[in-house]
């Protein structure tokens, strides 16, 4: 009796949790959003619209993130299963992130030139998207198909 109170009060603080997860997540998009529109400003008045839209751009790739985690605690809170295949995507995000923020850094760089660019590191994030994606296609679901075909009746 007693324990099985305990349970559902466990389970019940845990569900608060996940929905006080969610508005941080949806604040924190709000937040990501902002900074985007900053950023792009700035660019646009210092007349570096290029090199600031990269900058730019990372935000957005951020903003991906809280996307693809959003997505995943609403299926939590729907269904409560939590699927491999999100913390999968959400490391393929961060490298594709980090391959296109890296060279702008190198170039935006007090000195920056090509000089600075290590290939080794490049090739190195090269290297975990290919094996990212060889996982993501491991993990996901053979059901799903592809969202441009139709599904097949029975």
């Amino acid at each position: 009796m007693f324990e099985q109170r305990l349970i559902n009060g466990m389970k019940n603080f845990n569900q608060l949790i996940h929905v006080l997860l969610a508005l941080a997540l949806g604040v924190a998009c709000v937040m990501v959003i902002w900074d985007f529109g900053l950023k792009a400003i700035e660019a646009w008045t210092a007349g570096n619209a290029a090199n600031g839209f990269f900058h730019a751009l990372g935000s957005l790739f951020i903003l991906w993130t809280l996307s693809t985690l959003i997505s995943a605690e609403m299926n939590y809170l729907q269904t409560g299963r939590i699927y491999v295949r999100v913390f999968v995507e959400v490391a393929m995000i961060s490298v594709i992130r980090e391959m296109i923020v890296q060279p702008v850094q190198v170039i935006s760089a007090p000195g920056g030139d090509a000089a600075n660019f290590n290939p080794v590191h490049y090739g190195l994030l090269l290297l975990a998207l290919l094996i990212i994606g060889i996982v993501y296609k491991l993990v996901s679901d053979p059901k799903q198909g592809d969202a441009l075909e139709p599904a097949e009746e029975k």
